[in-house]
């Protein structure tokens, strides 16, 4: 399957909205940057999408109020726990901060995950 390539704008703005804290790092997931705390993946970017992983109550609201979507990155495989953002809140770097942030607050109450060595 062929993923379009990041696009800088987009990347500017991912950049921009990534949330501080302890622990977070920005790294590259399939050549996209990604947000991680503990290990766990709470934020990133795949093709043309922002994704947020937020609790199912969250994610319900976003995505019954046309703001979000279930992240699906190849069709029928669904990631149970992310969302891919609609314009409404991803063409705005304060309401994509707001929820990078709650992004962030969800995945650092998960338990670390441990990171599988080669």
């Amino acid at each position: 399957m062929q993923w379009i390539k990041p696009d800088p704008e987009l990347i500017k703005i991912f950049d921009e909205a990534f949330p501080a804290g302890d622990g977070v790092e920005r790294r590259k997931m399939f050549g996209y940057p990604c947000g991680f705390v503990n290990n766990n993946m709470f934020i990133g970017m795949h093709q043309l999408d922002f994704v947020a992983r937020l609790p199912e109550e969250r994610r319900r609201q976003l995505i019954d109020g046309g703001q979000a979507r279930q992240f699906e990155p190849m069709p029928g495989r669904t990631m149970k726990e992310y969302i891919a953002i609609e314009p409404e809140i991803a063409n705005s770097v304060e309401k994509l901060s707001k929820l990078f942030q709650e992004a962030l607050e969800y995945a650092s109450s998960l338990p670390p995950k441990i990171k599988k060595h080669s």
